[in-house]
């Protein structure tokens, strides 16, 4: 395969610092040379950058730098959008999770027009499905699968064209267990899947996940994995900035994405909320690491 991979330094959309050197952590952890190990090809390296938190305002307390998460998102859409027309895998390493607006409006900006709807895995102890009127803290990295669903800011929903990046149906959130009363209502009246802990714990990780990925290709060409590492129990991933005990464990994240893997339907990935200034070693970075090459092909044996 013909991987683009996309480093996106950004952490203005999280409530703590650190997140803009993740995509460092992983290429320390040996990214690339391990995708070429298991016979990818590195087509592309791009860097996103942005202006540090000291030299930018915050702006709206409901939306913190809106403007600046825009540009980012803004030239990300463009760059996978770009990437996606040349034949390429878009791999985008984050940065926090509010840059999954632009890398999933890039995916629906190339496939939309080909009469093609796109599905997600939104892995994420977290539903991100707040909007700056429900926010409880004016992070967007909470908002960007509300967003992607066009209830948001305007100019961040517009990324993706004259209408939403993603239908509800297509979008499976996978390992919730940190939900605000806030978001709560949006989940429930959009009708999003939403697979919490309790769910995967009484039902068994990987029937809920052959389930989920059957749930996200029924109307899609295809699946974009949207992985947060905070959805993975922070004994595994320490390296998060809005850690949440009860996650899926080490095990059951590798398993979650080879079976992403098995389906030969993985149109996109990225992988986000790695904060080194967090991590223990860089355990998360390896991890994330792990997690990318277990959903690009590599198998025990």
């Amino acid at each position: 395969m013909d991987l683009s991979i996309t480093n996106v330094h950004l952490d203005l959309g999280a409530g703590r610092r650190g997140t803009d050197m993740g995509p460092s952590a992983m290429h320390v952890a040996g990214l690339v040379p391990r995708l070429r190990e298991i016979g990818h090809q590195i087509g592309a390296v791009h860097n996103v950058d942005t202006r540090s938190f000291e030299q930018e305002p915050v702006g709206d307390a409901h939306a913190r730098f809106l403007s600046i998460i825009h540009d980012v998102c803004g030239r990300l859409t463009d760059h996978v959008h770009e990437q996606v027309g040349r034949g390429r895998f878009p791999l985008v390493l984050g940065g926090d999770h509010s840059q999954a607006i632009g890398t999933i409006a890039g995916l629906a900006r190339h496939h939309r027009p080909r009469g093609e709807r796109i599905g997600v895995l939104w892995v994420d102890a977290h539903t991100d499905m707040n909007t700056p009127e429900t926010s409880p803290s004016g992070n967007i990295h909470g908002m960007p699968l509300a967003t992607l669903l066009g209830r948001g800011a305007p100019e961040l929903v517009a990324l993706a064209g004259n209408q939403p990046a993603l239908y509800p149906e297509d979008v499976v959130v996978f390992g919730a267990r940190d939900v605000d009363p806030t978001e709560a209502p949006l989940v429930r009246e959009l009708g999003v899947r939403v697979y919490t802990m309790s769910e995967i714990d009484r039902r068994g990780t990987a029937a809920c996940a052959v389930e989920a990925l059957e749930h996200i290709g029924r109307h899609t060409v295809g699946i974009h994995l949207s992985f947060d590492l905070d959805g993975v129990d922070p004994t595994d991933a320490p390296g998060v900035g809005t850690p949440v005990s009860g996650g899926l464990s080490l095990r059951e994240s590798h398993m979650l994405c080879e079976l992403v893997s098995q389906t030969g339907k993985l149109l996109g990935m990225e992988m986000v909320e790695l904060n080194p200034i967090l991590d223990e070693r860089n355990r998360t970075g390896q991890l994330a690491v792990w997690l990318i090459l277990s959903a690009l092909g590599k198998t025990i044996l």
